[in-house]
């Protein structure tokens, strides 16, 4: 067979509260949502008949593994919180959840897209893989993207 470019994709559910600071409108309140994140990876599906992965890209149990250690386990069941929250608010955080997570932007939904395609591609790129596109939805009918196709060179 012809070995060709394919795409594989996952996709992962989580829940995660987090809020807006000093935005102007009901998000500024803490808040959670269920999100789902769909990643896919791009290359060669193995073609040597005597390897155990012939016929494979990635093993979905090894891209499960990876998103779930860079992503899954620090995001899921935990609340995001910009770091300009005055830090006097900050011990109070702590004293409503345990998994707390301060970053260094506002975390909209775009922006924790951004920050988990940088901590993905690095990952994949090691293992040879290359990341093609992730989506996070926040809700059912809402989401952001990012696709390596629509980027300039310098971004992808």
């Amino acid at each position: 067979m012809q070995n060709q470019m394919i795409r594989v994709t996952k996709e992962f559910t989580f829940d995660m509260a987090h809020a807006l600071f000093n935005y102007d409108g009901p998000c500024k309140n803490i808040h959670g949502h269920t999100y789902r994140l769909q990643v896919t990876v791009s290359g060669y599906a193995n073609q040597d008949p005597q390897n155990v992965k012939c016929g494979m890209l990635i093993d979905f149990g090894q891209l499960k593994k990876i998103v779930t250690e860079k992503i899954i386990d620090k995001y899921d069941h935990a609340l995001v919180l910009n770091e300009a929250v005055p830090a006097s608010l900050r011990a109070s955080c702590y004293a409503i959840s345990e998994k707390v997570h301060f970053v260094a932007f506002q975390p909209t939904c775009e922006n924790l897209l951004l920050d988990m395609k940088f901590k993905l591609q690095t990952a994949f790129e090691h293992d040879g893989f290359i990341l093609q596109a992730i989506r996070l939805y926040e809700t059912p009918t809402s989401w952001a993207e990012w696709c390596k196709e629509d980027q300039p060179k310098a971004f992808q």
